[in-house]
């Protein structure tokens, strides 16, 4: 192998653009880059790119690698490790990141194994030491309630990132990039498995999750599924119609009881969020939820108990009933969202 030089960020498409996931990836490594002021590169690949390589570029990458294969389509780990593993080898970057998402969580340590190096998962921030330029990836331990940074001596350095835990740069059209097309020179027979079925998750109404500046979540203090359709969804409304995206979330209690659909629940089996703003209603504050939207910038709590763990969380509280103090709320919101 060469000496080792740069970041490769691993990309992710959705219906041929680059995912979330890819575009914060993209700012983390762009940083990466410029601590060891060397490239940052992206990999893409599907069975079409299509103008997704243009829009790496204008998101921060100095290269685009493009590997395009109608065994590309879908996420399938051997045919897509063939090409990742194969590019890794002929350009020897000295880190190499993928989102922590179903795809990049599964990729990062079957990478890691076949490179006989060590992986750092669900990463919640990353650095570089001055004087090994070894990668410094921090991210939670003990369901969260603490932190722990790693490093390994051998690289590259792998890493998978937790989503909503870096910034996207602004996009600049008038950056300029390589976009290099590469073979894919997959080998059929080492594909073991295939898809036989996907199942779509149904899309609830309104906002997704991942995609709310505004999330009003409940608990089990909520007492039923009806709240959840009327008191919360109220409050997201309020916010909806004054033109900033919201929706209701909740924690594992409701999930699991069936008051709310799974794709609903927050937490570290769960979604995870990082809002302007996060409503915790009727919430005792688990840690395992704490790890679900601790990246959230204002965090406001309601809940009967003023020794609930997510007043620890918070920025703002109120003690009271959520029947007593949510209605209060939403006639103010509409007030001042009116």
């Amino acid at each position: 192998m060469a000496e080792y030089e740069g970041v490769l960020i691993y990309g992710e498409l959705i219906n041929g653009s680059l995912a979330g996931i890819t575009t914060e990836l993209l700012g983390c490594g762009r940083n990466l880059a410029d601590e060891l002021k060397e490239s940052l590169s992206c990999l893409l690949t599907s069975d079409t790119v299509g103008e997704a390589s243009k829009e790496a570029i204008a998101f921060g990458a100095d290269k685009v690698y493009v590997i395009e294969d109608p065994l590309l389509k879908e996420y399938q780990p051997d045919s897509h490790m063939q090409v990742l593993e194969k590019l890794i080898k002929e350009t020897s970057p000295r880190i190499v990141l993928t989102g922590h998402t179903p795809t990049g969580a599964d990729l990062a340590p079957r990478l890691a194994f076949r490179l006989g190096v060590a992986s750092a998962t669900d990463c919640i921030e990353l650095s570089v030491d001055p004087e090994t330029k070894f990668l410094l990836a921090t991210r939670p331990v003990y369901g969260g309630l603490a932190q722990a940074t790693y490093t390994c001596e051998l690289r590259p350095n792998v890493a998978s990132v937790r989503t909503k835990t870096q910034a996207t740069l602004e996009r600049d059209d008038s950056r300029k990039g390589e976009i290099i097309p590469q073979k894919a020179e997959i080998d059929a027979s080492k594909v073991r498995t295939k898809i036989v079925e996907t199942v779509k998750e149904e899309a609830g109404e309104g906002v997704k999750l991942e995609d709310a500046v505004v999330i009003v979540s409940g608990g089990r203090g909520m007492g039923g599924p009806e709240p959840f359709k009327t008191v919360l969804k109220e409050v997201a409304d309020i916010f909806s119609k004054g033109g900033i995206p919201a929706a209701v979330g909740a924690s594992r209690p409701p999930a699991d009881n069936h008051w709310v659909p799974e794709a609903l629940h927050i937490g570290l089996t769960g979604k995870i969020v990082a809002p302007d703003i996060y409503f915790a209603i009727a919430i005792s504050g688990a840690s395992q939820h704490i790890a679900g939207m601790s990246g959230s910038k204002t965090i406001i709590a309601i809940n009967k108990d003023p020794e609930a763990n997510i007043f620890n969380e918070a920025r703002f509280g109120i003690v009271a009933k959520y029947e007593d103090s949510v209605p209060a709320l939403t006639e103010k919101l509409k007030e001042l969202l009116g």
